[in-house]
């Protein structure tokens, strides 16, 4: 069946390259293929860009949309890209705001909301979701199973760009990335050739796209392992943040993230300030994989007196739909990241406030851009997270399991796409600070010296250096895998995302 799919694909490859060499990709796709095209002036067309989380996203402009429902729908539209030279996207759920790394101006966008399969298999305990779907959906769509896979946190997501980043869930202290739980690839080559990819037949390749972006081709389809799941706790807390409830907040979280309370446990402690009104406030999504959550678990949150707390006994589809009130569209969205050792006790809240007044100060440069909504995000990740990982095949961040690490995400969103400049230079000295600040640490010995300190793909600012940040001999499977699949550079001069470095 591979094959035969496979020989079809390489048939269009030469067949469609006449056509390409005198048309662009939109004209040549509506003359010579039945895929869905949504065209400039339309009505599904707008409806399409303002599905984007950042409007400066949205704004681009591509030439049309294309939407292919079936895999050698996309193999025909890869056919006929390589016959021209016209740039591209390739879009999810449009929740990356980085500008072209799944949008595009005077090129295609192919769109994956068609490829919108979740197919659940009981006796083999596995779900095959396309990438078309957003997270809610697929939790929706599993509530009725008693299974449910690792994804997202916030239900609007998409789920093809957060599984190619390997993806952070609230369920990864139990079961990893959600990559970690990818079990086949569906994938179309840049020589349009159709290929399934897992961990016997393809391991190179099957490695390299956990956490390797769009770097390889255009994935159809995964298949998830699916994992059983009855009722769940959770819901947000939130706390005014005076400086008092701030510094009891770090102290909690360091010692979250250090003495990890319990697997099925999660947060998300995020730091959120509207900088014109200076409305400073906390937000802690907390998840428990159970009814209730034992004693002892979120005592300290809980302890520190929230202003508001939603946490009840739910579906999990239901939390994720009910996260999706973090989804501030309407505006332009910058996202970036940074990597630290938890600090240990003794000087704990020292290097955890230090931090959070890093962040502070710096956004604060930024208080009169109309709009702007500056936010940091506290997210554990323990060190059992590396040992499952790595007993499930690894991935290419490839953590250390043994050091515990808080992935810093940094966000800010504002009104006006003419004040970009000045936000990007913002988000660049917040993360660079903190950065600098990590390394002081840890040449004082306030943190630990030697941790490996990788960037996050999900979270990572357009011109951070992610693969730069692997281990090295990551970086060369990266290199290698590229070089097998995509000699000619088509991914890499031809769409965005983080590129492979030479």
């Amino acid at each position: 069946m591979a094959r035969s799919v496979l020989i079809r694909a390489l048939a269009w490859a030469s067949a469609f390259t006449v056509y390409a060499a005198a048309q662009d990709t939109c004209t040549t796709v509506k003359t010579n293929t039945a895929v869905t095209i949504l065209n400039r002036l339309t009505v599904d067309f707008s409806n399409e860009q303002r599905n984007y989380w950042s409007t400066y996203c949205g704004d681009l402009r591509p030439t049309c949309i294309l939407q292919p429902e079936t895999t050698e729908e996309v193999a025909s539209i890869v056919s006929i890209l390589r016959g021209n030279n016209e740039t591209f996207a390739v879009k999810s759920g449009g929740h990356n705001p980085n500008n072209y790394f799944a949008s595009v101006d005077g090129g295609p966008l192919i769109s994956t909301k068609r490829l919108n399969e979740i197919i659940f298999d009981p006796a083999t305990e596995t779900v095959r979701v396309g990438p078309g779907n957003r997270w809610d959906e697929v939790g929706e769509k599993l509530d009725e199973t008693g299974y449910t896979v690792v994804g997202g946190r916030i239900g609007n997501v998409g789920v093809g760009g957060y599984l190619l980043g390997n993806g952070l869930s609230f369920m990864s202290t139990e079961y990893g990335w959600a990559s970690n739980s990818i079990l086949e690839y569906t994938v179309v080559l840049a020589n349009s050739s159709i290929v399934r990819v897992t961990e016997k037949d393809h391991p190179d390749l099957w490695m390299a796209l956990k956490g390797g972006g769009n770097n390889y081709g255009i994935v159809t389809s995964f298949l998830l392992k699916a994992y059983r799941q009855g009722d769940i706790w959770g819901g947000n807390l939130v706390f005014d943040a005076t400086p008092e409830k701030t510094a009891a907040l770090l102290e909690a979280i360091r010692d979250f993230s250090e003495n990890y309370p319990d697997d099925k446990a999660a947060i998300i402690a995020t730091a959120e300030r509207t900088l014109a009104t200076l409305v400073d406030i906390w937000v802690f999504f907390l998840y428990y994989n159970g009814p209730t959550p034992p004693p002892g678990v979120f005592d300290k949150f809980l302890a520190a007196g929230p202003t508001l707390n939603t946490c009840k006994t739910q579906r999990y589809s239901a939390l994720l739909s009910g996260n999706n009130w973090a989804v501030l569209k309407g505006s332009v969205y910058t996202i970036g990241t940074e990597t630290m050792p938890v600090p240990e006790k003794e000087h704990g809240l020292e290097v955890m406030q230090s931090l959070y007044d890093h962040w502070v100060n710096v956004s604060n440069t930024a208080k009169w851009v109309p709009g702007v909504v500056a936010s940091i995000a506290l997210q554990p990740v323990p060190k059992s997270l590396a040992k499952i990982a790595r007993s499930k095949g690894g991935d290419m961040l490839d953590l250390d399991n043994d050091v515990n690490l808080i992935i810093v995400e940094l966000d800010y969103s504002f009104l006006f796409k003419s004040d970009f400049p000045k936000i990007d230079q913002t988000m660049r000295d917040t993360y660079e600070g903190i950065g600098a600040m990590v390394s002081g640490y840890q040449q004082s010995g306030l943190l630990q010296r030697e941790a490996y300190l990788p960037i996050f793909y999900n979270d990572g600012f357009y011109p951070q250096d992610y693969y730069g940040r692997l281990k090295p001999e990551k970086l060369e499977l990266a290199r290698r895998v590229q070089a097998d699949v995509d000699p000619d550079g088509f991914w890499k001069h031809r769409t965005g995302g983080f590129k492979i470095p030479a």
